[in-house]
């Protein structure tokens, strides 16, 4: 693990909220930000801060999340997330996060990734395949 990988250690994006990233089940004026976009772009930014720490071979892989959404963001509007490392234990790792639009606070909770060998973690996934096709 890199020395520079230390808790305290923050990211803030800003993204636009494009038509991809709402649900429609409210009406076409009423699409807003859904939790799952609102989540993977959370896990986005906690990888990105991580991979300019962790050196060349590594990644991360999500392992718990706890989200609150409290709020809606409608299409067209943007929101910017925060994420800020609070735990890092070897190569597990915690983060904080809060997510914002022009007008309120959005959503806010912990997200937790292990930091792993690329080549180790695809020879396992590999060998998972190779069971997986052979049951």
């Amino acid at each position: 693990m890199s020395e520079t990988l230390q808790a305290g250690l923050s990211l803030t994006r800003k993204y636009d909220i494009d038509n991809a990233r709402t649900i429609a089940f409210m009406g076409d004026e009423c699409r807003v930000y859904s939790t799952p976009a609102l989540l993977y772009d959370i896990e986005v930014c906690c990888r990105d801060l991580l991979l300019a720490h962790i050196g060349e071979g590594k990644d991360s892989v999500g392992t718990r999340v706890e989200l609150d959404h409290v709020g809606a963001t409608l299409l067209g509007m943007w929101i910017e997330i925060t994420v800020k490392l609070v735990e890092v234990n070897g190569p597990a790792v915690v983060f904080e996060f809060s997510a914002r639009d022009a007008l309120e606070e959005v959503a806010r909770g912990r997200h937790s990734r292990f930091v792993v060998g690329v080549d180790k973690t695809r020879q396992r996934l590999l060998g998972k395949l190779a069971k997986a096709q052979a049951a």
